[in-house]
């Protein structure tokens, strides 16, 4: 990996009510109608200037019944040899897509919806690797769209307080940081979790939460050391990584779809420490620490679900002409697909994506 490279993780908007119109209602459109849809399409409804267009789906009754059930206006099923999606993004009245389809498919859908002139958010994993990720970073940029990857937990106010803690020296200079994030998944190889086709696996679907605090507290690593279990089926079911910096500082990180963790977060300094209460991804209290005191606790509410948060991101950065998030920056998605490559090829994991 290159330099850590200077990003603005604190977003200035962090304590305002995301539920508050920032300018002109945009007409949004869903693309895929799992779970992650479901829960995010939720939170978009809390939105004052987030109108609920369209969904779409492969088959047309479930469009509907979702459109029905989290009130959008259209719904949109494969008809014809046309997919769904593909319907969606023909409709004008469009102005932004949530892509929530398998990992697999992202980059396709979002080429799609770039080419017909939308804006994406697209859920994490951003792509499958990091040449798929160029592609469409090329693409927003060469078309001044605005492009960005659901990467929720980094908008949370818990999560900016951490960041702030960390960045204004109260701890001192950190020298490590853990995290962890797991759970025990059924296993079927055609699940979405556990399908190579669909790019299955605890790095792609979990790591990016570990990886957050990291990121968020010491920047990108300078090296990057991984182990972990591949099953039969060639997709790691637990990774271990550790992550070294230039200044001597050192991360552990574990992402597990066979154990349950404790899902906390350590930040580790020379001054105190940081520790995260309730799942990394979401934590809801922060203990603070000086020396080997207990310093104080902070308490955190989120509005709705917590998908607010990055989609009041979006809508702000579309309605200011923006084509990216100063807070979730299109390099930063790059640079984490980047480091994500290089795990699985230490793991010895590959997806059918990367030889296309």
């Amino acid at each position: 990996m290159s330099a850590p490279i200077a990003t603005p993780w604190l977003s200035s908007q962090s304590d305002q009510d995301p539920r508050s119109a920032t300018g002109a209602p945009l007409r949004w459109g869903v693309i895929a109608t799992g779970r992650i849809a479901r829960s995010v399409s939720q939170d978009l409804s809390l939105l004052a200037d987030a109108e609920l267009y369209a969904v779409s789906s492969r088959g047309q009754a479930t469009a509907d019944n979702f459109a029905a059930t989290c009130g959008f206006a259209k719904a949109y099923g494969d008809d014809d040899g046309v997919h769904g999606y593909q319907r969606l993004l023909a409709d004008d009245a469009v102005d932004v897509v949530y892509v929530a389809t398998p990992h697999a498919q992202h980059h396709q859908v979002v080429l799609a919806a770039l080419t017909a002139g939308k804006h994406v958010l697209c859920e994490k994993p951003f792509t499958i690797n990091a040449r798929e990720a160029t592609e469409l970073i090329d693409v927003a940029r060469e078309r001044k769209l605005f492009l960005m990857e659901a990467v929720w937990s980094r908008f949370l106010p818990s999560m900016q307080r951490a960041f702030e803690i960390a960045a204004s020296g109260e701890l001192g200079e950190v020298h490590w940081v853990t995290a962890d994030l797991g759970f025990p998944a059924p296993y079927s190889r055609t699940a979405r979790l556990w399908a190579r086709q669909d790019g299955g696996g605890a790095l792609l679907d979990l790591s990016v939460y570990p990886l957050l605090w990291a990121l968020g507290t010491l920047g990108f690593p300078q090296t990057v050391s991984a182990t972990g279990f591949v099953n039969d089926d060639g997709v790691d079911a637990q990774n271990a990584m550790t992550l070294g910096y230039h200044n001597g500082a050192q991360v552990q990180l574990t992402s597990s779809l066979l154990a349950h963790g404790p899902r906390t977060a350590t930040v580790a300094g020379s001054l105190g420490y940081l520790q995260s209460v309730g799942s990394i991804n979401n934590p809801r209290e922060l203990v603070i620490g000086i020396g080997r005191e207990k310093l104080r606790k902070e308490e955190f509410d989120v509005v709705g679900l917590g998908y607010s948060y990055e989609l009041r991101e979006v809508t702000r950065c579309i309605q200011q002409g923006l084509t990216e998030s100063p807070v979730m920056p299109l390099e930063d998605s790059l640079n984490t697909m980047r480091l994500f490559d290089g795990v699985r090829a230490q793991l010895g994991v590959s997806y059918p994506n990367d030889t296309h």
